[in-house]
């Protein structure tokens, strides 16, 4: 078992590879009674249950944890209550948490993520080193979970750090070479998140892992509103000759808030539909 199998299972089931971020930003969400929980919480039960009924239900969902959390408890239990629904869904369950620490923190994060949100992967950061990534694949070992870890990022700054060069590589490449070296204790669970923004470097790296022969998963944020392109994706990942089933397409405020782009109170409808225009841009 291991999370390269998840994907590639639910990626037939749903006939999907799009992620859908739930990220909730309280001021677009359209429900306006009841508590802030009340309302992130029914906003993407709908949501889920419009992509239901127009069988587009997406290949994983991923909430960032922040944009919860900025709410307190009532965040919180909004989001476990999203996680919940996912679960039932049987859709791919992605925490968007970014941790890195030293070793015993990073364990109580990583049991955090697994055993309380219930996820299916994790997103982490790489910055402290092995000691850092190891607790979060060690708890994936032997199990369909995974670990996410950013290699190279969709955000403008990203060029800061991930860019310098040192021994005649960028530090994402130095990255990209890690997480192989991380993922050869649990072959299929660990992954690279890598931006769509930035596809000269997508394709390189996607290249670099089908060459390693190593199963290894990729989240592509940056397709929608950061400009990325998901059908530039796909051609510079068959360019690379990289298995999509066990790559993840993240789109998060085009299908949230699509109902906004549409000019319609449906926003379930509209969510659904996005996922659909998504991917038949994809073409899976």
């Amino acid at each position: 078992m291991s999370y390269y199998d998840l994907l590639e299972r639910t990626a037939k089931e749903f006939n999907s590879i799009v992620c859908m971020g739930a990220d909730p930003v309280i001021e677009k969400i359209p429900l306006k009674q009841g508590s802030v929980e009340e309302r992130i919480a029914s906003f993407y039960e709908e949501i889920i249950e419009a992509c239901k009924t127009e069988d587009a239900l997406p290949g994983a969902i991923k909430p960032n944890y922040a944009f919860y959390a900025q709410h307190g408890f009532e965040g919180l239990h909004a989001l476990k209550k999203v996680c919940e629904k996912v679960k039932e869904e049987r859709i791919p369950l992605i925490i968007d948490l970014k941790r890195g620490d030293i070793g015993k923190t990073s364990t109580a994060y990583a049991k955090e993520a697994f055993s309380f949100w219930e996820g299916d992967a994790v997103t982490i950061s790489p910055y402290m080193g092995t000691d850092s990534v190891m607790p979060f694949v060690n708890e994936t070992t032997g199990k369909e979970k995974g670990v996410y870890v950013l290699n190279r990022t969709s955000n403008p700054g990203a060029v800061d750090f991930q860019d310098i060069e040192a021994g005649g590589k960028k530090n994402f490449e130095w990255v990209s070479e890690s997480i192989l070296k991380w993922g050869a204790s649990a072959e299929g669970n660990v992954g690279a998140v890598v931006g769509a923004t930035s596809m000269n470097e997508l394709e390189a790296i996607a290249r670099k892992y089908t060459e390693s022969k190593q199963q290894v998963p990729l989240l592509i944020p940056g397709v929608g509103a950061q400009g990325g392109s998901a059908n530039e994706v796909v051609e510079a990942l068959k360019r690379a000759k990289y298995s999509l089933g066990i790559v993840r397409i993240n789109s998060s405020a085009g299908i949230n808030y699509a109902y906004e782009k549409e000019k319609t109170d449906d926003f379930a409808g509209a969510a659904a539909r996005a996922i659909k225009e998504l991917n038949q841009e994809i073409g899976l």
